[in-house]
């Protein structure tokens, strides 16, 4: 049992302090007052030494009930889960190629997966790190769900006039800061990184490794999209009628025998993929549908997040009851004996 003051100890002292004394006091009086009345011996009047017994006692009961004796009960915290869910989410001009689940273009699975991951999970802290010709963090941390699904279905990819190719670990700074900074705020929280991406690397450079973060990531999964037979991609301008744009042309491969330049194709890169989710810690799964996502956190329960107990919770309850009752008993005396003494000087008046 410990104690946690219902008042400020400064007001509790103020209050319960006097009074105490005071009581204990008048009952210290009364009891010598009785003593020299059984000596035969003359002092001053002596209060009942009843009645000052039982309003020491009752000071001291609601002095105990003001300290707040109470007891530490554990339990989990099921108001809130305590992950932090990042999507590092790839919006280089490759991701709109036509070839996710016939000829859909990626990002419609890439959004589909973050709005239903985000439902797999409900509770927890979201936050998303696109990366195209640069690395941003669109939202950081936040339970706001429906802001990462409207993300989702808002977003869209790179224009193609600023395109600088694609490098897969662009995003890499940010999601390191990102991760610290969670570890640096709530460090007993589950740290899950979701990498969407088609792992096509058109730049030159020699991707960064993504191991460093490793210790920091306790799951999640790198997302590959795309088809080893390769989509073609439409041309993205602001205003412009996607529907109306023109498919991107790939001139390295056009021959004099062909009477106009065939349609750059995507490929997805799955090695570059799988190298990445080795450096995470994560499993590589290729999203081929808008499938269901429960699979993919299956190890993941919002209800008991780590076996370890970081979702353990200690609260302390107040034991008050046992004191009120007694305090509520002597009450009731002191009441009877106040109404007893009030009907006898009644009775001596008449």
């Amino acid at each position: 049992m410990t104690l946690h003051p219902l008042i400020p100890l400064w007001a509790w002292a103020v209050v319960f302090v006097p009074l105490l004394g005071l009581a204990v006091w008048q009952l210290v009086v009364a009891l010598r007052g009785a003593s020299r009345g059984a000596a035969g011996r003359q002092g001053p009047p002596a209060g009942p030494r009843g009645a000052w017994a039982r309003r020491t006692a009752l000071v001291a009961v609601l002095a105990v009930i003001g300290l707040g004796p109470s007891v530490p009960v554990t339990d989990r915290d099921t108001s809130v889960a305590n992950v932090d869910l990042f999507f590092v989410v790839d919006r280089t001009g490759s991701m709109a190629a036509e070839d996710f689940d016939g000829t859909n273009e990626r990002l419609v699975g890439v959004r589909h997966d973050i709005a239903s991951l985000t439902g797999d999970i409900p509770g927890a802290r979201y936050s998303i790190i696109s990366f195209d010709s640069q690395a941003s963090r669109q939202l950081p941390l936040t339970t706001d769900a429906r802001a990462i699904t409207s993300w989702a279905d808002t977003f869209k990819r790179e224009i193609t006039l600023y395109s600088k190719g694609s490098l897969t670990d662009r995003p890499l700074d940010e999601l390191r800061e990102a991760l610290q900074g969670a570890a640096a705020e709530r460090p007993s929280n589950m740290r899950l990184v979701f990498f969407l991406s088609d792992g096509e690397q058109t730049a030159d450079g020699e991707p960064r490794s993504f191991e460093e973060l490793a210790p920091l990531v306790d799951g999640g999964a790198v997302l590959g999209y795309g088809t080893a037979e390769g989509g073609p991609m439409k041309e993205y301008l602001p205003g412009e009628d996607p529907a109306a744009a023109e498919y991107i042309e790939d001139p390295s491969k056009a021959t004099i025998d062909e009477s106009g330049v065939p349609d750059a194709l995507s490929i997805i890169d799955e090695e570059n993929l799988r190298t990445i989710a080795e450096q995470l810690g994560v499993p590589y799964v290729h999203r081929e549908t808008t499938s269901p996502t429960a699979e993919l956190v299956a190890g993941v329960d919002p209800q008991q997040v780590a076996a370890d107990g970081r979702r353990l919770v200690t609260a302390y309850r107040p034991i008050v009851w046992p004191f009120a009752l007694l305090a509520a008993g002597l009450l009731g005396i002191e009441a009877w004996r106040a109404g007893r003494s009030a009907a006898r000087r009644v009775g001596v008046r008449a």
